[in-house]
Formats: structure tokens, C-alpha cells, sequence
């Protein structure tokens, strides 16, 4: 090969390499809370109910793929990080299935994945149900990898029936020991081989105490658990023990009070060990009925404890973890801000003002079906920040490219029982070039009943901006 070709090869490969690296994507720095995720192929992460898992140095995040048009079992995703940030889809771990609790017009919820120490296998547990909830149970499905697609096997077992209760949980204790957690202060210790239950070592603990969590600090065991408000968000609660089989002491909100544990139930504690400290990671769920698959978000906050005293005393929009020395610290989102009375940068339609409230906040608002503002930027990212009210509806957020195309759609919802304003929506990091957000009014809000009839959710469609923030 002549020295001419040679060098148009290696010229071509350069330039190959060069746009490979010119087109690589940067990724998220850290964990936001309260707004849409986006995994690795730009679809809104659907992952509710959930529970984590680390194998191999990887997370492993097992959920309910929900669905906005129905309740019924849609199946159960599994995404995948190396940073809790940036979240790759894995797949479906646990489909519909023909027939069976968990096929067509059932129930499936809070699916939680523990490896049993003695045979290797990954446990999959859930709530089944029928859509009236009236048949509920503890089921349960198992894989031979983290990762693969799970093969549901039916009930769990205790005594020979099924775990008649719904809202569950998993804790794996440091012997290796598994137990299910339930609804009402119900504890069961799991066989050796995590398929059935081979005793039941706390019953009715306390009243109601639904999404249940246990977590364990030095020799204190915590039991986190939420209030009866349907989808509706309360202030979560918790009792400690210095042994699973008590007695278990009750204390009070771990948030402060009507905070609504900042909007959110618990689903899952994550202890993340590091060289240098732990960091307890709260989960929760911050529903969004009916529009659970497009804007139900998450809430994820370092947990602080001490002793046996449980807290989040505050909100963290925006913060980090490091997974190798398990450390935690806040991150303040910077860039480009715009008010919302820059009406140069911000272009309103019709039906948008500053309504008289008895809050302190300023954000333009509206809730009239069709009505939209947006904003030409240059950048790679950008944030809204809204005010939640009692009246909040639901807003549609698109991103445009330079020639008009959309890349990029999200619902988000304004509702909370009160004011509070924060980052609502942060668009993926996108290519740096020019773009257009939109913002919509849909004219939706949510609402919806208990079994007894009391009613919950929004009084209005108001959709509001704060502020733009672009990166």
C-alpha cells in the first residue's frame, strides 16, 4: 500500500472518529427530582413502584411501565445505570401475561428484585390484583439474569396460600436473609431459596402503612410507610427497631410536616456504600393520575440519619452521589436565566397574567385550553421552573429543532396541595445549535376517588412559568 493511500485512509478514519466524537452525547451530572427522566433512546423513563438493585457494579431499577389510559398490568421495565443518573432501557422484564393473575385486565404493582444468596437466581416479587382490587396477593417470578426477562411462577406461599394483602416491599438483611414486606405492619421471612415464606415474624404492626420500605443503619432497622390517600401525596412516617421481630417504635414524619414528604411515597431505600461514608437514598413516587405514564415523576433525596432519627428536612432539586466513595452534595443548576416578564426572550399568546394569590410568588399563569408561550434559545438545554398550586392542571412541553420538527415532548403536571414553586421540566442535554420550547395549556387536571368515595386532586388547569433557565 503506497504512502498516498495510506494517508487517505488515515485521513478518513480521523474525520470519522472526529464526528463520532463531535456527535457524542454528554450526559446528566446529576440526580433532578420531580421532573420527567429520559433514558438512553429519549423516552420518558416509566419505572413507578420501584425498587433497586446493584449487580456487577450496575443498578438495576425494576418498575411499573405505566400506561396514562388505564390501570391495568402493563408490565414491569427494567432500566440499567453505572451513576444513578443516566438511565439505559433494558427491557420489559415482566410482560402481560395470556392469562393468570397477571394477564389481561389484572393488576400488577411495586415489583421489587432481590438475588438469593444460596441459588444464584433474581426473585422478582409484586402485588397482583384483580382491577376492582378484590383479589389481591404476593406473587412472585424468577431469572437467571439480572437482566433477562422473568418467568412469573404465581403466588408466593405461606402455610400453603397465598399473601392475601396488597402494597408491598422486599429488605435483604446483611446475613443474606430476604423477607416481604406489607401493608398494615405485616413482616415474612422467605425460605433459603426466596420462593416461599416460612414464617410470618411481625403481624399487623399498625394501621394502614401502605408502600412499606426497611433499611437498616449499624444495628437500627427502619420502617417507612405512607398514609391511605390513593394517589394522593401525605406526609410519610416511620417506627425503628433494633430486631426485625420488634418491637417496632412509632415516630413521627421524616419530612417536615405538610410538606407531603415533598410530594411523594416512599417505594424504596437505597443504601449506597462507599469508601468514605453511606448515603440512604429515599425513593418516592410523585403520581400524576391520570397521566401516570407521561408525567408521574420521581422523588430521590439523600436520606439523613442519625441514630434512630430519620429526616429530609429540606428539598434538593438538583444533587449528586458519588457511588465509589458514597458521599453525597448539592448541585446548584446554572445558566442563562430568564423572568417570565422578559417578554422579548418570551412569547405569549392570549390569557396569560399574574393572578392575585395569597401566595408570594409572581409567575405568569393561564388555564385556558390552547394557550402557549415559547422561547427561541441557543444552548444545549433548557429548564422550567413553575408554581405548583392546588388549581395546577397539566402542560404539554415540546422542544423544536431549527427547521421545526419536534424532538422532544413531555406532559408535566402543576398540581400540589400548595404553593411551592421548582424546576418543573429540563430537557434532555441536546447538540448545541438553535431551538424552540413551547409550553401548552391542555385544559386537563387531575382528580379521583378512594373506595369510600372521598375525592382527591386539582380544582383547576392553570399551568404557570417562574422562570427559563438555558444552558
Amino acid at each position: 500500500m503506497n504512502k498516498q493511500i495510506k494517508s487517505i485512509l488515515l485521513l478518513f478514519f480521523l474525520v470519522i472518529y472526529t464526528i463520532g466524537i463531535a456527535q457524542k452525547k454528554e450526559k446528566l451530572n446529576a440526580i433532578y427530582s420531580g421532573i420527567p427522566w429520559h433514558d438512553d433512546k429519549g423516552n420518558t423513563v416509566s419505572a413507578h413502584g420501584a425498587g433497586i438493585i446493584k449487580d456487577n457494579n450496575r443498578y438495576y431499577l425494576f418498575g411499573e411501565y405505566k400506561s396514562d389510559s388505564t390501570i391495568d398490568f402493563t408490565g414491569f421495565s427494567c432500566y440499567s445505570s453505572s451513576d444513578l443518573y443516566n438511565w439505559k432501557f433494558e427491557k420489559i422484564a415482566l410482560p402481560v401475561q395470556e392469562s393468570g393473575k397477571l394477564g389481561l385486565n389484572r393488576i400488577g404493582e411495586r415489583p421489587k428484585v432481590m438475588k438469593c444468596p444460596k441459588t444464584g437466581e433474581y426473585i422478582m416479587y409484586m402485588h397482583t390484583d384483580d382491577l376492582k382490587y378484590k383479589d389481591q396477593c404476593v406473587g412472585y417470578a424468577t431469572s437467571k439474569t439480572i437482566n433477562g426477562v422473568y418467568t412469573f411462577q404465581g403466588a408466593l406461599l405461606f402455610n400453603g396460600q397465598p399473601i392475601k394483602k396488597w402494597d408491598m416491599g422486599t429488605f435483604q438483611d446483611t446475613d443474606g436473609s430476604g423477607y416481604v414486606i406489607t401493608h398494615s405492619g405485616n413482616l415474612y421471612k422467605l425460605s433459603d431459596d426466596y420462593k416461599s415464606v416460612t414464617e410470618q415474624i411481625v403481624k399487623d404492626m399498625t394501621k394502614h402503612c401502605e408502600a412499606p420500605v426497611i433499611f437498616k443503619k449499624d444495628n437500627t432497622y427502619f420502617w417507612l410507610g405512607s398514609g391511605l390517600t390513593s394517589w394522593e401525596r401525605n406526609d410519610n412516617y416511620y417506627f425503628t427497631a433494633t430486631s426485625l421481630k420488634g418491637p417496632w417504635i412509632s415516630h413521627e414524619n421524616f419530612a417536615p410536616k405538610d410538606s407531603l414528604t415533598w410530594n411523594s411515597q416512599s417505594t424504596f431505600a437505597l443504601p449506597i456504600v462507599g469508601s468514605k461514608d453511606t448515603t440512604y437514598l429515599f425513593g418516592g413516587d410523585r403520581w400524576a393520575f391520570p397521566h401516570q405514564k407521561s408525567a408521574a415523576t420521581y422523588v430521590w433525596q439523600p436520606l439523613i440519619v442519625k441514630d434512630d432519627v430519620l429526616s429530609l428536612p429540606d428539598y434538593k432539586e438538583n444533587w449528586q452521589i458519588n457511588t465509589i466513595t458514597g458521599e453525597w452534595s448539592n448541585l446548584t443548576l446554572k445558566g442563562t436565566i430568564i423572568q417570565n416578564s422578559d417578554t422579548k426572550n418570551i412569547k405569549y399568546s392570549d390569557n396569560w397574567k399574574k393572578e392575585p394569590t395569597k401566595d408570594s410568588f409572581t409567575d405568569n399563569s393561564s388555564d385556558a385550553k390552547g394557550a402557549s408561550f415559547s422561547v427561541n434559545f441557543n444552548g444545549t438545554q433548557i429548564g422550567l421552573y413553575s408554581v405548583a398550586r392546588p388549581n395546577g392542571g397539566y402542560a404539554q412541553v415540546e422542544i423544536q429543532d431549527a427547521g421545526g420538527k419536534t424532538i422532544q415532548s413531555n406532559l408535566i403536571e402543576m398540581y400540589c396541595k400548595y404553593p411551592e414553586s421548582s424546576l418543573k421540566y429540563l430537557s434532555p442535554i441536546l447538540n448545541k445549535g438553535n431551538y424552540k420550547l413551547i409550553v401548552t395549556v391542555t385544559g386537563e387536571h387531575g382528580n379521583w376517588y378512594k373506595k369510600d368515595g372521598t375525592g382527591f386532586g386539582s380544582t383547576g388547569n392553570f399551568v404557570s412559568v417562574d422562570r427559563i433557565i438555558v444552558k
